[in-house]
């Protein structure tokens, strides 16, 4: 019997790709005064190329950028600090978000919450997306002090939403830091398509979220 539901947030519920899109995209526009000898294509492509989907952190980002740039009229850091301030106001959701978690909440699930990065900027991200209030739980790597694959961000998740593994699901977009990772505490997993990865050994495959209520439907019957 399912109770209980776990997401990642980026590539699963937050759709990074198309936010990092708008947001870089947005800043230029914002300072343009600072970045008018750039051709904005050639900003917003080396940004998406250079922040390597969030696998690089920021500040070496705009480290580059204003390194191979030329960037003189603004630092890397207010850069940065506009990063921080700004991006919450460029999240875009996948479709069917508040939809499906509605569904789950009216078939009475628990839902948690495991993501990697920075605390309140993931916070702020989630609060942006108006989805906070559905979560019992939402554990955020730099505040937990451990990080997804680690199981033991796993297993405080479940035991702060008080079930067992067997009992929950977790949905997420990485083949080893959300499938794997918690196939190896006991949960199902089930992997959001991804199209940079294939043959992911999941439980579930989904290509949108739509799906999720059908999967645990089928599996508490």
């Amino acid at each position: 019997m399912i109770k209980a539901v776990l997401f990642d947030l980026d590539g699963t519920l937050l759709n990074r790709d198309e936010s990092v899109k708008l947001f870089i995209e947005n800043q230029y526009n914002r300072l343009i005064e600072f970045l008018s000898h750039i051709p904005k294509e050639m900003y917003v492509s080396r940004f998406i190329e250079l922040d390597s989907r969030g696998y690089v952190w920021k500040d070496k980002v705009y480290e580059q950028l204003v390194d191979e740039f030329k960037i003189t009229e603004i630092t890397w850091e207010k850069l940065l600090q506009d990063y921080l301030s700004e991006f919450k106001n460029n999240c875009v959701p996948f479709p069917n978000l508040i939809n499906m978690l509605e569904e789950l909440k009216s078939n009475n699930l628990v839902l948690g919450m495991i993501t990697n990065g920075y605390g309140q900027f993931q916070m702020d991200n989630i609060k942006a997306l108006v989805i906070d209030k559905y979560f019992e739980t939402i554990l955020i790597s730099e505040w937990e002090g451990i990080k997804k694959p680690s199981p033991q961000i796993f297993i405080r998740a479940i035991e702060k939403l008080n079930v067992l593994p067997k009992e929950s699901l977790f949905v997420g977009d990485h083949p080893v830091n959300d499938v794997k990772a918690a196939q190896n505490v006991g949960m199902k997993g089930v992997w959001k398509r991804d199209t940079q990865w294939d043959d992911v050994e999941a439980d579930f495959t989904i290509n949108d979220l739509s799906e999720i209520p059908l999967i645990i439907n089928k599996l508490n019957k």
